[in-house]
Protein backbone atom coordinates (compact mmCIF):
# COMPACT_ATOMS: atom_id res chain seq x y z
CA UNK A 1 0.00 0.00 0.00
CA UNK A 2 1.42 3.36 -1.00
CA UNK A 3 1.72 6.28 1.38
CA UNK A 4 -1.01 8.26 -0.35
CA UNK A 5 -3.42 5.31 -0.20
CA UNK A 6 -2.63 4.83 3.47
CA UNK A 7 -3.19 8.50 4.31
CA UNK A 8 -6.34 8.58 2.22
CA UNK A 9 -7.83 5.56 3.99
CA UNK A 10 -6.80 6.96 7.37
CA UNK A 11 -8.51 10.28 6.62
CA UNK A 12 -11.67 8.41 5.63
CA UNK A 13 -11.64 6.63 8.99
CA UNK A 14 -10.92 9.72 11.12
CA UNK A 15 -14.58 10.47 11.91
CA UNK A 16 -15.21 6.88 12.96
CA UNK A 17 -12.03 6.86 15.05
CA UNK A 18 -13.03 10.09 16.79
CA UNK A 19 -16.44 8.66 17.59
CA UNK A 20 -14.93 5.44 18.89
CA UNK A 21 -12.43 7.38 21.01
CA UNK A 22 -15.25 9.38 22.58
CA UNK A 23 -17.28 6.23 23.24
CA UNK A 24 -14.31 4.77 25.10
CA UNK A 25 -13.34 7.84 27.13
CA UNK A 26 -16.65 9.72 27.52
CA UNK A 27 -14.53 12.90 27.58
CA UNK A 28 -13.88 15.21 24.62
CA UNK A 29 -10.30 16.11 25.53
CA UNK A 30 -9.29 12.55 26.37
CA UNK A 31 -10.90 11.40 23.11
CA UNK A 32 -8.79 13.90 21.16
CA UNK A 33 -5.65 12.68 22.92
CA UNK A 34 -6.56 9.06 22.22
CA UNK A 35 -7.19 9.85 18.54
CA UNK A 36 -3.85 11.65 18.23
CA UNK A 37 -1.98 8.79 19.90
CA UNK A 38 -3.73 6.32 17.58
CA UNK A 39 -2.86 8.42 14.52
CA UNK A 40 0.75 8.63 15.63
CA UNK A 41 1.05 4.90 16.25
CA UNK A 42 -0.72 4.01 12.98
CA UNK A 43 1.50 6.30 10.95
CA UNK A 44 4.74 5.17 12.61
CA UNK A 45 3.77 1.50 12.24
CA UNK A 46 2.40 1.85 8.73
CA UNK A 47 4.85 -0.76 7.48
CA UNK A 48 3.25 -3.36 9.80
CA UNK A 49 -0.14 -3.11 8.12
CA UNK A 50 -0.71 -6.01 5.72
CA UNK A 51 -2.52 -5.02 2.51
CA UNK A 52 -5.66 -7.02 1.93
CA UNK A 53 -6.61 -7.06 5.63
CA UNK A 54 -9.25 -4.95 7.31
CA UNK A 55 -7.77 -1.45 7.72
CA UNK A 56 -10.62 -0.23 9.93
CA UNK A 57 -10.24 -3.16 12.33
CA UNK A 58 -6.47 -2.57 12.46
CA UNK A 59 -6.97 1.07 13.46
CA UNK A 60 -9.69 0.27 15.98
CA UNK A 61 -7.50 -2.41 17.56
CA UNK A 62 -4.65 0.08 17.93
CA UNK A 63 -7.00 2.57 19.59
CA UNK A 64 -8.54 -0.02 21.89
CA UNK A 65 -5.12 -1.26 22.99
CA UNK A 66 -3.89 2.28 23.68
CA UNK A 67 -7.01 2.94 25.74
CA UNK A 68 -6.57 -0.27 27.75
CA UNK A 69 -2.88 0.46 28.38
CA UNK A 70 -3.67 4.01 29.54
CA UNK A 71 -6.42 2.71 31.80
CA UNK A 72 -4.04 0.21 33.37
CA UNK A 73 -1.43 2.94 33.92
CA UNK A 74 -4.02 5.12 35.67
CA UNK A 75 -5.13 2.35 37.98
CA UNK A 76 -1.54 1.45 38.86
CA UNK A 77 -0.78 5.12 39.57
CA UNK A 78 -3.53 5.13 42.20
CA UNK A 79 -2.15 2.05 43.94
CA UNK A 80 -0.27 2.61 47.18
CA UNK A 81 2.53 0.22 47.97
CA UNK A 82 3.50 0.11 51.64
CA UNK A 83 6.82 -1.61 52.17
CA UNK A 84 7.17 -0.66 55.82
CA UNK A 85 7.19 -3.22 58.60
CA UNK A 86 3.66 -4.17 59.70
CA UNK A 87 2.20 -2.00 56.90
CA UNK A 88 2.62 1.08 59.10
CA UNK A 89 1.49 3.68 56.53
CA UNK A 90 -1.64 1.83 55.49
CA UNK A 91 -2.63 0.98 59.06
CA UNK A 92 -1.85 4.42 60.48
CA UNK A 93 -4.85 6.14 58.91
CA UNK A 94 -7.98 6.73 60.90
CA UNK A 95 -10.66 4.12 60.42
CA UNK A 96 -13.92 5.56 59.22
CA UNK A 97 -17.08 3.56 59.56
CA UNK A 98 -19.89 4.89 57.43
CA UNK A 99 -23.33 5.19 58.91
CA UNK A 100 -26.12 5.05 56.36
CA UNK A 101 -28.94 5.49 58.85
CA UNK A 102 -29.76 9.01 57.69
CA UNK A 103 -29.96 8.04 54.02
CA UNK A 104 -32.00 4.94 54.90
CA UNK A 105 -34.50 7.10 56.81
CA UNK A 106 -34.71 9.53 53.90
CA UNK A 107 -35.31 6.68 51.44
CA UNK A 108 -38.09 5.29 53.65
CA UNK A 109 -39.72 8.73 53.78
CA UNK A 110 -39.39 9.15 50.03
CA UNK A 111 -40.86 5.68 49.46
CA UNK A 112 -43.88 6.63 51.62
CA UNK A 113 -44.31 9.81 49.59
CA UNK A 114 -44.20 7.83 46.34
CA UNK A 115 -46.71 5.32 47.72
CA UNK A 116 -49.03 8.26 48.40
CA UNK A 117 -49.19 9.15 44.71
CA UNK A 118 -52.17 8.19 42.58
CA UNK A 119 -51.61 4.89 40.76
CA UNK A 120 -52.05 6.55 37.35
CA UNK A 121 -48.83 8.54 37.85
CA UNK A 122 -47.09 6.32 40.42
CA UNK A 123 -46.79 3.21 38.21
CA UNK A 124 -45.16 4.96 35.20
CA UNK A 125 -42.89 6.91 37.57
CA UNK A 126 -41.71 3.77 39.37
CA UNK A 127 -41.16 1.94 36.10
CA UNK A 128 -39.04 4.85 34.86
CA UNK A 129 -37.17 4.89 38.17
CA UNK A 130 -36.40 1.19 37.77
CA UNK A 131 -34.82 1.83 34.37
CA UNK A 132 -37.57 1.27 31.85
CA UNK A 133 -37.50 3.56 28.84
CA UNK A 134 -40.52 5.70 28.02
CA UNK A 135 -41.45 3.55 25.03
CA UNK A 136 -41.21 0.35 27.08
CA UNK A 137 -43.52 1.84 29.71
CA UNK A 138 -45.96 2.97 27.04
CA UNK A 139 -46.01 -0.48 25.48
CA UNK A 140 -46.39 -2.25 28.83
CA UNK A 141 -49.22 0.01 30.06
CA UNK A 142 -50.79 0.26 26.58
CA UNK A 143 -50.65 4.08 26.69
CA UNK A 144 -49.49 6.70 24.19
CA UNK A 145 -45.87 7.80 24.63
CA UNK A 146 -46.85 11.42 25.35
CA UNK A 147 -49.20 10.30 28.12
CA UNK A 148 -46.44 8.31 29.79
CA UNK A 149 -44.05 11.27 29.64
CA UNK A 150 -46.62 13.67 31.08
CA UNK A 151 -47.58 11.26 33.88
CA UNK A 152 -43.93 10.89 34.89
CA UNK A 153 -43.59 14.69 34.77
CA UNK A 154 -46.66 15.13 36.97
CA UNK A 155 -45.38 12.50 39.43
CA UNK A 156 -42.10 14.39 39.75
CA UNK A 157 -43.92 17.67 40.17
CA UNK A 158 -46.21 16.26 42.85
CA UNK A 159 -43.25 14.72 44.70
CA UNK A 160 -41.44 18.07 44.62
CA UNK A 161 -44.52 19.75 46.10
CA UNK A 162 -44.86 17.13 48.85
CA UNK A 163 -41.17 17.38 49.72
CA UNK A 164 -41.16 21.17 49.77
CA UNK A 165 -44.26 21.25 52.00
CA UNK A 166 -42.84 18.66 54.35
CA UNK A 167 -39.43 20.29 54.66
CA UNK A 168 -40.34 23.97 54.17
CA UNK A 169 -39.34 24.91 57.71
CA UNK A 170 -36.10 22.91 57.81
CA UNK A 171 -34.05 25.96 56.72
CA UNK A 172 -35.54 28.01 59.54
CA UNK A 173 -34.79 25.27 62.09
CA UNK A 174 -31.18 25.01 60.92
CA UNK A 175 -30.73 28.78 61.06
CA UNK A 176 -32.07 28.94 64.62
CA UNK A 177 -29.89 26.02 65.71
CA UNK A 178 -26.77 27.58 64.16
CA UNK A 179 -27.47 31.09 65.49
Amino acid sequence: MSSTEFYSQFNQMSNLLNSFAYSLTKNTEEAKDLFQETAYRALTNRDKFRPGTNFKAWLFTIMKNIFINNYRKKTKANTIIDSTENLFYINSGSVVISNKAESNIMMKELTKMIEGLDDSIKIPFLMHYHGYKYQEIADHLDLPLGTVKSRIFFARKELKDVISKRYSNIKEVRERAGA
